[in-house]
């Protein structure tokens, strides 16, 4: 193809969830190449820090089937998102929604982008109905409630899910011991 058309689908994904990866999957029908780029944002004080957001996402990536000549990356910016975009060649940007409420945000940040850069177009998906539920925050919150999370995220991702919660539970219990 001459002119493959590249986006990136941007997020923390801290963790990654099934939602996400149902925009990921119905993203790559919409491009010939999909970057899906993890934020830094220290800002969001994510749970899993870059590098394992990083590997989940990567692991994710790795299991999805991708017969239809769509290639996916996975890389990491710290920058503005436009400026990451350009340094990508890419044309659009990816975002999902959920619900209304998610709506007055990501029309905000679209309008914000196209005035940074007015060749980038920014596409919205709709989350399917199965996973419109779907937050990374309500994710860890109910896994760190004890609460089942399987529905929501891979096996993969809920057991590193339930090893970081479980590991920062000791770090807390032993610095409370020393206190």
């Amino acid at each position: 193809m001459n002119n493959p058309r590249r986006g990136v689908y941007p997020g923390t994904f801290d963790p990654i969830t099934n939602g996400h990866l149902d925009i990921i999957s119905r993203a790559t029908r919409v491009v010939d190449r999909l970057v899906i780029a993890i934020a830094a944002n220290p800002g969001k004080e994510p749970l899993f820090s870059l590098k394992e957001r990083f590997d989940m996402v990567c692991a994710e990536a790795e299991a999805m089937t991708n017969g239809d000549g769509t290639r996916i990356e996975v890389k990491t910016f710290d920058n503005l998102l436009m400026d990451f975009v350009m340094q990508q060649d890419a044309t659009l940007i990816v975002r999902g929604l959920r619900a209304v409420s998610d709506f007055e945000f990501e029309f905000q940040m679209a309008g914000m982008n196209r005035r940074l850069n007015p060749t980038v177009e920014t596409v919205f998906l709709m989350a399917s109905d199965r996973h419109q539920l779907i937050a990374s925050r309500l994710v860890k919150e109910v896994a760190t409630l004890g609460g089942d999370v399987g529905e929501f995220v891979s096996a993969r991702v809920r057991d590193r899910l339930i090893e970081k919660l479980e590991t920062n539970r000791r770090r807390q219990a032993a610095a409370a011991k020393g206190d």
